[in-house]
């Protein structure tokens, strides 16, 4: 019996592609690079070949009738990526641009032939394979002679021992019906969308063989650093996901009394959403969430939807436990977020920081960042966000925020309040002329909680938990529930 043949996977060097191709790209396999135009296949081909190109794994790159090197040179070396020493070393560009003059596919094929056998490369790129196409000589030829072509050259490239990629620009993969779909092993997808007055970038992986890859489109970015990736989040169906969320384990919210009201404390690696009015108290609260952990010994992360730098930098308890080190901040101010770009800055600093907590203020902010084209399926990425986010063993608090509107209980304008393991509701109660702050525990998964409304201020120590709203009538009325609203506990609520 033959032994199974082991594929070596190629690390690509773009940041979340790897993860999208199932580990890398299959060493010596056949791939095509498609989009439109402008979306970044150029990029991302150049991005590549400098990440795998060394001294013992040459690469060969063939322009073809799309820019000339020099022009592709001037813009491409912006990056850092880019090296000069291995242009010189370890890749040589050959320009086809004279052999298709005369539209003869078997010049050029023969002419790429020569060029690899020569040079003997690991890698071979050739740009833009959309120019063979359109060079034939009579509108008739194209399709048998290019179909002809394709199966000659991917027969050679096999031969080669070289990895392999044609790059072009195409529409949609389901429109082509060219053979070098069929014959590709892997076929990486780009496209750029304007929606509105936002531009977006995503990525598809249509095709990867021998190998798992994940599905669906994928958001990447082109900046000053080259091409990013961010995968999309997909639930896995995982069982040990959920063990650190048994509920025996309690993470203490850091205000006197709420720990009591939750039945013990929010239990490890769950998600607890905050919602209220403006000016009710959430944003203080998750800062008293982040300020308890630290003082525990547990770093936190915060993305603030809603904050300028100025504001945070005005937060007395929190911004010095930015400065400290202890709490990170997610960059929110940047324009076109997606949430899968947003979840991918929450994982590297969660990992980076080894941190146990993580506020996002709030969901009303994130979805405004959000480009169109992401806040129109904003509940179903939100969902998988923080089933990523919890499957690590987080805890996470979330606030939101609401319209009062006194006679309807709501608690997110998403529909999205299912997520959350934990609700805390804030609202305000107009009592005897006055404006009173007043919240209550709409639920905790597997859990007793409280089921009093209770009365809090905020002061320059934070929040303090007062009496229920039944207390407080009592005591208006004269009819007190207890003995004196001043017999309160050590920690604030009333006994």
């Amino acid at each position: 019996m033959s032994k199974k043949v082991s594929i070596r996977r190629l690390k690509t060097g773009v940041p979340g592609l790897d993860n999208l191709l199932g580990g890398g790209l299959p060493e010596f396999s056949f791939n095509l690079i498609a989009g439109s135009p402008g979306s970044g296949k150029t990029t991302l081909a150049h991005q590549i070949m400098f990440s795998l190109v060394n001294s013992n794994n040459r690469a060969l790159f063939f322009t073809v009738l799309g820019e000339p090197a020099l022009k592709m040179f001037r813009y491409q070396q912006q990056f850092p990526f880019f090296d000069f020493n291995k242009v010189n070393e370890s890749i040589r560009f050959v320009n086809l641009s004279a052999d298709l003059l005369e539209g003869d596919f078997d010049r050029v094929l023969s002419r790429i032939a020569e060029e690899v056998k020569a040079y003997a490369p690991g890698l071979v790129f050739v740009d833009s394979f959309r120019s063979v196409v359109q060079s034939a000589k009579y509108p008739e030829q194209g399709a048998s002679e290019l179909q002809r072509f394709v199966q000659q050259l991917g027969m050679q490239m096999t031969s080669w021992q070289a990895t392999t990629f044609l790059i072009g620009e195409y529409l949609l993969p389901e429109a082509e019906a060219s053979p070098v779909f069929t014959v590709a092993d892997g076929i990486l997808w780009l496209s750029q969308n304007l929606h509105r007055n936002s531009m977006v970038r995503k990525i598809q992986v249509v095709k990867m063989r021998g190998q798992a890859q994940a599905p669906g489109l994928h958001t990447f970015r082109i900046s000053d650093a080259g091409i990013q990736v961010f995968p999309r989040a997909i639930v896995k169906q995982d069982t040990t996901a959920f063990s650190t969320a048994t509920g025996d384990e309690r993470v203490p919210m850091g205000i006197p009394g709420l720990d009591e009201m939750l039945g013990g404390g929010l239990p490890v690696g769950y998600s607890v959403l905050v919602v209220g009015p403006s000016g009710s108290g959430k944003t203080i609260l998750a800062t008293e969430f982040l300020a308890e952990g630290v003082r525990r010994g547990e770093p936190g992360v915060i993305a603030a939807f809603e904050k300028s730098p100025s504001q945070l930098i005005g937060n007395k308890k929190l911004y010095p436990l930015v400065q400290a080190g202890h709490v990170g901040v997610i960059d929110t101010r940047s324009l076109d977020l997606s949430i899968d770009e947003t979840l991918n800055d929450l994982i590297d600093m969660i990992n980076k920081m080894q941190a146990k907590r993580v506020v996002i203020d709030s969901l009303s902010g994130f979805e405004l960042a959000l480009a169109p084209e992401f806040s129109e399926d904003f509940r179903g990425s939100l969902y998988r966000m923080i089933a990523e986010l919890t499957g690590m063993g987080v805890t996470i608090l979330m606030t939101s925020e609401l319209e009062d509107r006194y006679t309807d209980l709501r608690f997110s304008p998403f529909g999205s309040a299912f997520l959350a393991d934990a609700i805390i509701v804030q609202r305000y109660i107009e009592i005897v002329g006055q404006f009173k702050r007043a919240f209550s525990i709409v639920k905790v998964r597997g859990s007793q909680h409280s089921k009093d409304i209770r009365l809090f201020d905020i002061t320059d120590d934070g929040i303090v938990i007062g009496e229920t709203l039944s207390e407080y009538a009592g005591i208006m009325t004269g009819h007190p529930t207890v003995s004196s609203p001043l017999e309160k506990s050590a920690d604030g609520v009333r006994q």
